[in-house]
C-alpha cells in the first residue's frame, strides 16, 4: 500500500475548524493560554470548567474538568508540545477514564494569523480519532466552544 492511501484513512479521522474572529491575534492566543478566560468558553452550551491546571509550556501537562449540565464530571487533560506566542499551540488531548488513565490520545494544533481589518484567522485540527462518529462528536462540542469563545471576544474588544 502506498503512503498516500495508508494516511488518507487517517484523514477521516481528523477534524480541522477554520473560524474567523472579530479580534486581534494576540486577545486570541490569550483566551487559549489564560486558565481564567478558559474557564468562560472551553465548554459546549451547557457545560463548565470546574478546575483548570497547567502551565502554558513545551513538555508541562494540563488537566481540566468539565461539569455536564447534570453535574456530572468529565475530565480530561494532556502536554503541551509546541508553543510559540500568537502563533501556535500543539498539545496532547485525552479524556480520563473512570480508573483515571488517560483513554485515547488526539493531538491538537490550533494556528493563529491575521486576517483583514484586525481580524484573526484560527485554524484548528484535532487528529486522530478512533471514529469517524468521535470526530463528529468532538466537531459539535468544539464548534460550540468556539461560538462561546466568540462571545467572550466580543465582550473584550467592546469594552
Amino acid at each position: 500500500m502506498s503512503e498516500d492511501k495508508a494516511h488518507a484513512g487517517d484523514e477521516t479521522r481528523a477534524l480541522e475548524i477554520v473560524r474567523l474572529f472579530d479580534a486581534p491575534r494576540a486577545l486570541v492566543f490569550q483566551a487559549w493560554v489564560d486558565p481564567e478566560r478558559m474557564k468562560r468558553w472551553s465548554a459546549p452550551h451547557g457545560y463548565s470548567i470546574g478546575h483548570n491546571e497547567g502551565e502554558v509550556r513545551p513538555g508541562a501537562r494540563w488537566r481540566s474538568c468539565m461539569l455536564s449540565p447534570e453535574g456530572e464530571e468529565l475530565w480530561l487533560g494532556g502536554v503541551y508540545r509546541e508553543v510559540v506566542e500568537n502563533e501556535r499551540l500543539v498539545f496532547t488531548h485525552a479524556w480520563e477514564r473512570d480508573d483515571g488513565t488517560p483513554g485515547h490520545e488526539t493531538v491538537v494544533t490550533v494556528r493563529f494569523e491575521d486576517a483583514e481589518e484586525g481580524k484573526t484567522r484560527m485554524i484548528f485540527r484535532q487528529a486522530f480519532f478512533e471514529s469517524q462518529d468521535d470526530r463528529d462528536g468532538h466537531g459539535g462540542g468544539w464548534t460550540e466552544c468556539f461560538e462561546r469563545l466568540d462571545d467572550l471576544l466580543a465582550a473584550e474588544t467592546q469594552a
